[in-house]
């Protein structure tokens, strides 16, 4: 009972922690939705997981940009009734943007063709409503927001007439929303299965920086957005040992994205 009481406490310092954080940022999906019913007790309670989600998705201007994810994250719930939830998410990502660097001038040439930026840190805030059709089925819906709190930033070299210069691709204030609504399904075993569409919606700020035209811009600012704004979702929650459950979760939109979060209700 006392180890009990203090993981309690420890999970309602955690939650504390990341709300904290993250309304000190500006507006703000990093990481899953989870499924559509929270995973709290009935009477209230906390609900603590640790995530991993791959992100591949295509964002445009003028011109067409495949991006990818690796994301990490810690998330403190809490949920009541079986109906509501309230969550907030602290993590890492890097980004991948495939082909950018590439030079389109014969006579220009460049270190890589790839952008690759190391790990920055992002907040979410979300929430979950859900009704219970009978003890099997249920339906719910999901909001999420999350912001970048800095920027990408990738240099490549550019060699032109035999003189190399040093060129910046900056994805700075990325933020993204999405909603989602889904039908979920009750299993043996208190496995539950969840699947349904959602709209999403993200923007950033490009900064490319370079007195070189060879590689097919010079100086500007661009705002991007992500091109398909509406999508899937399909995922699966399982009970592990008491307490513990692994969530499996699957995204189709403009590309693939999936990931998985081990929880654990307080």
């Amino acid at each position: 009972m006392k180890n009990h009481h203090y993981a309690k406490r420890l999970g309602v310092a955690l939650l504390a922690i990341v709300f904290t954080v993250i309304i000190s940022a500006p507006v703000m999906a990093a990481g899953l939705y989870g499924p559509m019913q929270t995973v709290s007790r009935q009477q209230g309670g906390l609900n603590t997981s640790i995530g991993y989600f791959y992100h591949a998705d295509a964002y445009q201007d003028i011109e067409r940009y495949a991006i990818k994810q690796n994301q990490f994250y810690m998330q403190a719930a809490y949920g009541s009734k079986n109906i509501w939830e309230a969550y907030a998410r602290l993590g890492v990502s890097d980004m991948a943007m495939t082909g950018i660097f590439a030079s389109v001038n014969h006579y220009v040439t460049t270190s890589k063709d790839n952008f690759e930026s190391d790990w920055i840190p992002f907040g979410s805030l979300g929430g979950k409503v859900f009704y219970p059709i009978n003890a099997i089925f249920g339906v719910g819906a999901v909001v999420q927001g999350t912001y970048y709190f800095d920027d990408f930033s990738d240099t490549v070299a550019i060699t032109s007439g035999g003189m190399p210069v040093r060129t910046e691709i900056e994805v700075k204030r990325l933020w993204d929303i999405n909603f989602g609504v889904g039908a979920q399904a009750s299993l043996p075993r208190n496995i539950q299965l969840y699947a349904g569409p959602y709209l999403y919606y993200s923007e950033a700020k490009m900064s490319r920086h370079s007195g070189l035209h060879g590689i097919g811009y010079g100086s500007q600012d661009e705002t991007i957005e992500n091109k398909t704004k509406a999508g899937l979702l399909m995922g699966a929650d399982i009970p592990l040992i008491k307490g513990f459950r692994l969530n499996l979760e699957g995204r189709l939109s403009d590309k693939f994205s999936a990931g998985f979060a081990v929880s654990y209700t307080y």
